[in-house]
């Protein structure tokens, strides 16, 4: 993951693989799952869940394929859950309307992106029109 501080050379991760609507489901089970190794507090874990929700089911939407990557993130007594929606499909052209909320060409409510953005402790997004995006998150446990 670029620019979230830490050394993710040591840390597990998982990648799932978005090809099909029931892989959005997949990625979700195993956030909740790592969310509840680590001992998230219910909302926190709700956030990193529902993020997973909306990023993984706009790969789906808006790319047809892509993957989530899951990672553990130990920094000694911080710990936190960082996950990558990598995706090829076909960007996303006006960025800043799109992080301020309320558009969409998915029949939704435009909310998935902006709402992830402030879900998340640390979020970057890496979208080029024609090539695809790229989304880091961060969620830390509360200590």
């Amino acid at each position: 993951m670029r620019d979230a501080g830490h050394d993710s050379s040591q840390d597990a991760k998982e990648s799932i693989r978005i090809v099909e609507e029931a892989d959005i489901i997949t990625a979700r089970q195993r956030v909740r799952a790592t969310a509840q190794e680590l001992g998230f507090d219910s909302f926190a874990a709700s956030a990193i869940i529902t993020i997973t929700s909306e990023l993984a089911r706009n790969i789906w939407v808006y790319a047809g394929r892509g993957e989530v990557v899951v990672e553990r993130i130990d920094k000694g007594a911080r710990k936190g859950i960082g996950l990558q929606f990598i995706d090829q499909g076909p960007g996303i052209v006006d960025l800043p309307k799109v992080l301020k909320g309320g558009l969409s060409r998915g029949g939704g409510l435009g909310l998935g992106l902006s709402g992830s953005k402030r879900l998340a402790d640390e979020f970057d997004i890496d979208t080029q029109p024609g090539k695809g995006t790229h989304i880091s998150v961060v969620k830390w446990k509360a200590r």
